[in-house]
């Protein structure tokens, strides 16, 4: 297989370091790291600009138009507008989660995904890249930690950016979003078949 057409996939709940690992193995490999994570809560951010995000028929409409680039820094674009940073927040993250289950956004954004990942070598972190978006990728991994361990990651990571949120409304906001993303109709998170399973419950990053 050429370099270009590597493709390595990183699946897994929120919190289970999916980032972290992949931003590593990344720069191992003189590549880039895809957030398609990120492609969802941009998806959700205009939504909620636009105060559509509530309302199925308007989110249809949004996705058979909407367009995403990323730049040479790996900002992230929609439109012309840099998105990167406005999407960090709690708030873009739950509804990130619950538009994601509209199979039309989905649709919409799988084309998308595929497009940036390429030329490789691309290390891609989501929930559905092993299954769905790259099912013939060469490599893929599964993350996995307890739910308290992925919310005490995901309440330093808040607070160190200033957000003031207790670990209880974290930690019920992860579970809620876990089922959500395990249950959903299409694209469901789950491990593939042929990816390697990690259980990153009691690592740390050295």
């Amino acid at each position: 297989m050429r370099k270009e057409d590597l493709i390595i996939t990183i699946d897994g709940p929120a919190g289970s370091g999916k980032s972290t690992i992949a931003n590593q193995l990344a720069d191992q490999l003189g590549g880039r790291r895809l957030d398609t994570g990120a492609m969802y809560r941009a998806f959700a951010f205009e939504a909620v600009s636009r105060d559509i995000a509530e309302h199925p028929r308007e989110l249809i409409h949004l996705a058979a138009s909407f367009t995403l680039s990323i730049d040479a820094d790996g900002r992230l674009f929609v439109g012309e507008k840099d998105v990167t940073d406005a999407i960090r927040t709690p708030d873009i993250s739950s509804w990130a989660s619950k538009i994601s289950v509209i199979p039309e956004v989905r649709a919409a954004l799988v084309p998308i995904q595929r497009r940036l990942a390429l030329p490789g070598p691309t290390v891609t972190e989501g929930r559905d890249q092993g299954t769905v978006v790259f099912p013939d990728a060469p490599v893929k991994f599964f993350l996995t930690a307890s739910p308290e361990a992925r919310a005490l990651r995901r309440h330093e990571e808040l607070t160190a950016k200033g957000t003031v949120i207790a670990f209880e409304r974290v930690l019920a906001d992860q579970i809620e979003r876990d089922a959500r993303d395990e249950n959903r109709a299409v694209a469901p998170l789950k491990r593939a078949a042929d990816a390697i399973l990690v259980d990153t419950t009691e690592m740390t990053i050295a």
